[in-house]
């Protein structure tokens, strides 16, 4: 991978050199004269590294820094003729990976360039890995659907937006039908199976602002933000006859069906999460009384 770097100095002389060294040093190389030209550059140009002088006619490298560190993805080197303390701390504060005086040496640039470009692809890779762990953290490992403990922080998210705004929230409480006695009857590698298409087909069923969960075992549940009572019925109806023309083959046998029953509630202002979940909890297993495969509604 060819880094690009960005040389930011009114010196021509300066820019110049720096420019063909760092060309010759194998780099993708830009440069301009002020830090006005640099933010118009950046704007449709990609940038690893802008390498600044820290004083210029107009906005100073500092203040170029700053701009930079809080609007694009790019390090900062910052050149200066000063060398007091005052100075490398301030750069440091403003976003800057690091400071060179002049004279600048180039092999001492090049070093320090190289090392603000391996601390960079460390911190993008830590960055994705953190990223992969908190995706770990809050989704289902069999169904990827997203798991309770993040189905409990969300709700309650939604809930604190439903109090703000005092639009519609509805929730959405499913389980499927006999499971056990499929998952006993199959094993649980055929049972696996039917956990995840649920959690496909309850997925090609939603808006992209609704969010799905594994509740627990065979229980997942759906928020609808934004979305009355009768509207989530209608979304419900839709899962429901979803998974009911969906066919199982557990060990190359007869085609199966599995249905599921769901629990519809609104909330109501002012009531307690838990009492909230408890309600689309109830409706579910009304449903249930009802002979499965079927909608329940509780609105109170």
């Amino acid at each position: 991978m060819v880094h690009s770097i960005l040389v930011v100095d009114d010196n021509d002389a300066i820019r110049r050199s720096m420019h063909k060294f760092l060309e010759i040093s194998k780099y993708n190389v830009s440069s301009v004269t002020s830090a006005e030209e640099a933010i118009k550059f950046l704007i449709n140009n990609q940038v690893d590294v802008i390498i600044t002088d820290i004083m210029m006619g107009g906005m100073s490298g500092l203040e170029l820094t700053e701009v930079i560190n809080k609007n694009y993805d790019a390090d900062v080197i910052i050149m200066t003729g000063y060398s007091s303390d005052y100075s490398y701390e301030e750069a440091i504060s403003k976003g800057a990976s690091d400071i060179v005086f002049k004279p600048v040496r180039f092999e001492e640039l090049l070093l320090r360039l190289k090392r603000v470009l391996k601390e960079r692809k460390l911190t993008k890779e830590r960055s994705v890995m953190l990223e992969e762990l908190n995706k770990l953290a809050i989704t289902d490992g069999l169904t990827q659907l997203y798991n309770a403990r993040y189905f409990y922080d969300q709700l309650e998210l939604e809930v604190d937006r439903y109090n703000r705004y005092n639009r519609s929230l509805s929730l959405l409480l499913l389980d499927l039908d006999h499971f056990k006695f499929y998952n006993d009857t199959n094993g649980h590698l055929e049972g696996d199976k039917v956990l995840v298409r649920i959690g496909q087909v309850i997925l090609s069923c939603l808006r992209k602002m609704d969010t799905a969960y594994r509740y627990g075992g065979e229980e997942f549940t759906v928020v609808l933000p934004e979305t009355s009572c009768i509207e989530a019925e209608v979304v419900a109806n839709r899962i429901r006859t979803s998974m009911e023309n969906e066919n199982f083959s557990p060990n190359n046998g007869e085609d199966v069906t599995i249905t599921i029953s769901i629990g519809v509630t609104e909330y109501l202002k002012g009531e307690e999460i838990s009492s909230f979940v408890e309600r689309a909890d109830k409706a579910m297993y009304m449903s249930k009384d009802k002979g499965r495969n079927t909608v329940s509604t509780i609105l109170t």
